[in-house]
């Protein structure tokens, strides 16, 4: 995925890779550069360095206010666990929501983390039955955003800055066009 926060000067730090088949929505990130370990709290969700992504399953960009097809995901390498050593997967409510999506089982989530010298891997998959309104074949385009969140190297966006109330307004977000090879 690009990172087009660039263009107005934001840190280029990590590699964020999206795929999409009918049983869900995978992802793969890989952060380069760290000095420091990652900051995470599986109880502190929202300050944490991880991966943030926003979907809408049901692309609607002219509206300001998250629907029930709108869902916010928190992917931590870190922050679990009695040590804090286990990754953390989350999916959490959008602020100022009309309705939120359906709720999801504490274990629906997969998630992977690979601590690495300068950074981490993370990789993790979000089943179909966790996206409200997700139908591929009906719904070719999708709202999407993403926010990779590090309090060393700063936030990598896809598009605008936090700036801007992009983690509540779905109109500020990209589409994503999924593309079948067959």
């Amino acid at each position: 995925m690009p990172s087009f926060a660039a263009l107005s000067g934001g840190p280029i730090y990590a590699d964020v890779r999206i795929a999409w088949d009918v049983s869900g929505i995978g992802f793969h990130l890989l952060v380069n550069g760290k000095r420091q370990l990652p900051w995470c709290r599986e109880t502190r969700l929202d300050e944490s360095d991880g991966l943030h992504l926003w979907m809408d399953t049901r692309n609607s960009p002219n509206i300001h206010r998250a629907t029930q097809h709108c869902h916010r995901f928190l992917w931590l390498p870190a922050g679990g666990g009695p040590k804090r050593e286990r990754p953390v997967a989350a999916m959490v409510p959008i602020n100022r929501a009309r309705t939120n999506p359906k709720p999801i089982r504490p274990d629906a989530l997969k998630i992977h983390a690979i601590p690495r010298h300068d950074g981490y891997e993370l990789s993790g998959l979000i089943p179909a039955d966790a996206l409200t309104g997700y139908d591929p074949k009906d719904q070719s385009q999708i709202g999407f955003y993403y926010l990779v969140a590090d309090r060393e190297l700063g936030n990598q966006a896809l598009t605008l800055s936090t700036d801007f109330p992009v983690a509540e307004d779905p109109s500020l977000w990209s589409e994503a066009a999924l593309i079948s090879n067959s």
